[in-house]
């Protein structure tokens, strides 16, 4: 755990009895692979003799933002439950020693309703919107329901009837906002644990909503490959490296171990029995970020195929399609009132890159030649126009903005891998994306013939602020605006 509130209650419990604890999920996106990080955890707490109780939260789902559609909620708790169960059973957990229960079994009673009114009686706008800042989707004109969705989680602690409540460290604020408020109406307070969160592939949090910083519990053994691929993973780069925390939270506490394998030239496969001894030679370059991604795809296929097989019944394959049914085209860019088939930004995978060496084109004085750093197991090679625009020396270990999806072209002899547009700050292998389409999921190539980026590149612009922007939405990344240090009001090409 990465931290505990409540540690001398929790002692003097132990004294008496076994403890009584419940883990909460809301059912929105699909489960991904960092959900075996509490699975795992709640594995532990039945070894230890708990009492756990898993609460499938579908009145949460549809508070947070109507993450869920009231006429899907049925539907989607149906899946959390059996893919859920699916995990446990993956990992050897006894389903009998669990108790499984949905928040609208209890959460439309009228005593749950009254403590409700009671709780928004003495919960300010201020400790309700702060306390659910983490869990619930935050938005310019936030619903009333997201500043409701903390006190039904406090209140949860009580009738589920538990001493402890556990969850991510994402959790924290709604964990301390039950702690001052269920006292107030005559209830105890509980005990917390926390779990640390995993970064997803990206860098950042593992996300259901961010398809390309998460591994789906049903994607293809392709897909996993393909995903793991393209994971942040920066050679020696121990910080907000996705691949090293699944292997440390989640491969280590299962299996005690974890075997990185590799070709006998490279020292051959390596048995580390210690996490601390795997980030070290990580650390150290010892160990290549592509024998680690390879590794991390075998061993998590091996969690992954169970779900799969049991997931591959008819009656599971249609509960699946009926509780996330594939959007229909026309209705991805509603909220920015694109026409159909008007090409948008979310269709381009830009890239944060570092390069790590520039030379001379052999055959061309106007072109460098440049192996750039995406984050992937390989640099790429890119042939790029900018001899008479920047100096080769400014060029090397510069951090550039890549674009990854075009399709690779010769260039003079020399096959291209990418388009270098303009310079960023950040971690090489971090998605850039166009303000207001940070949802959507980039094609895997684009194909020339509809002449994607062309189309909308002729609305990349640098701003007077020297921002890069398209149609005057600023370019983001998790650390901010995509600028350069000159070049107002110029084109981006």
């Amino acid at each position: 755990l990465q931290e505990v509130l409540g540690e001398d209650k929790l002692m003097a419990i132990l004294k008496e009895r076994e403890l009584k604890i419940y883990w909460g999920t809301a059912t929105t996106g699909k489960p991904h692979v960092a959900y075996f990080v509490p699975m795992s955890k709640i594995a532990d707490f039945l070894k230890a003799g708990c009492e756990v109780t898993i609460l499938f939260a579908d009145l949460h789902a549809y508070l947070d933002n109507m993450k869920a559609p009231w006429e899907l909620l049925e539907l989607r708790t149906r899946y959390y439950e059996n893919v859920i169960k699916a995990m446990l059973e993956s990992i050897g957990v006894p389903l009998e020693k669990l108790k499984f229960v949905r928040g609208t079994d209890y959460q439309l009673s009228k005593e749950y309703t009254l403590d409700v009114y009671r709780l928004s009686s003495v919960v300010t706008q201020h400790d309700a919107k702060k306390a659910g800042a983490e869990v619930v989707k935050q938005v310019e004109h936030p619903l009333l329901s997201g500043l409701l969705y903390p006190g039904l989680q406090a209140l949860d602690e009580e009738y589920l009837k538990v001493d402890a409540q556990f969850g991510g460290v994402d959790q924290r604020k709604i964990f301390t906002f039950a702690e001052k408020y269920l006292p107030s109406l005559g209830y105890a307070k509980r005990v917390h644990l926390m779990n640390p969160m995993v970064p997803g592939l990206t860098g950042s949090k593992m996300s259901s909503s961010e398809e390309d910083s998460k591994i789906d519990l049903l994607d293809r053994k392709e897909d996993v490959k393909k995903k793991l691929r393209k994971a942040f993973c920066e050679p020696g780069n121990v910080e907000n490296n996705g691949v090293l925390s699944f292997i440390k939270h989640v491969l280590f506490p299962l299996k005690s171990e974890f075997v990185v394998l590799r070709e006998e030239k490279w020292g051959g496969n390596k048995t580390y029995t210690a996490y601390e001894a795997l980030e070290k030679d990580f650390a150290e370059q010892v160990v290549h970020p592509g024998d680690l991604k390879n590794s991390v795809e075998v061993a998590l296929n091996k969690l992954l195929d169970p779900i799969r097989e049991k997931f591959n019944s008819p009656e599971l394959k249609k509960l699946t399609h009926m509780a996330y049914p594939t959007a229909k085209p026309a209705e991805k860019h509603t909220k920015n009132s694109e026409p159909e088939n008007m090409v948008v930004p979310s269709q381009l995978n830009i890239r944060v890159g570092k390069v790590i060496s520039v030379e001379q084109h052999p055959d061309a004085d106007s072109l460098y030649v440049e192996k750039i750093d995406v984050g992937e197991p390989e640099p790429r090679t890119v042939v790029s126009g900018l001899v008479q625009f920047v100096p080769k020396e400014q060029m090397q270990d510069r951090l550039v903005v890549l674009l990854c999806n075009i399709k690779p072209k010769m260039m003079r002899g020399v096959e291209s891998q990418g388009m270098v547009l303009c310079a960023s700050r950040c971690c090489a292998g971090e998605r850039v994306y166009v303000e207001g389409y940070e949802d959507g999921n980039p094609e895997d190539e684009l194909k020339p013939k509809k002449k994607v980026f062309e189309k909308l590149q002729v609305d990349f612009r640098v701003s007077e602020d020297c921002v890069a922007q398209w149609k005057q939405r600023n370019f983001l990344t998790k650390l901010g605006t995509v600028s350069c240090k000159s070049l107002k009001g110029g084109s981006i090409s």
